[in-house]
């Protein structure tokens, strides 16, 4: 399975339109276009088909976390000699 297949299956069982999927990428501070998101999508065979990287992915499954779960806490520093 590759990275559009699995980007494309995550869009459809969230429900995620493409401007969802471009705030979720801002969340980790990657930028995409909407015509860059929508070759991801196309068929193997279509002209305009681009293989998804694992960047791309990476940044998206981050994103997702942060839109799902919100951003992380900050953890309390550890108090020294405890």
């Amino acid at each position: 399975m590759s990275n559009n297949d699995i980007f494309k299956k995550l869009r459809v069982a969230l429900e995620l339109t493409n401007d969802d999927i471009i705030k979720i990428m801002e969340l980790v501070n990657f930028k995409i276009t909407k015509s860059e998101l929508g070759s991801f999508f196309r068929s193997d065979d279509h002209p305009n088909f681009k293989p998804c990287g694992d960047q791309i992915l990476r940044n998206f499954l981050n994103g997702l976390v942060i839109y799902k779960r919100g951003p992380r806490e900050p953890r309390p520093a550890a108090e020294p000699g405890v």
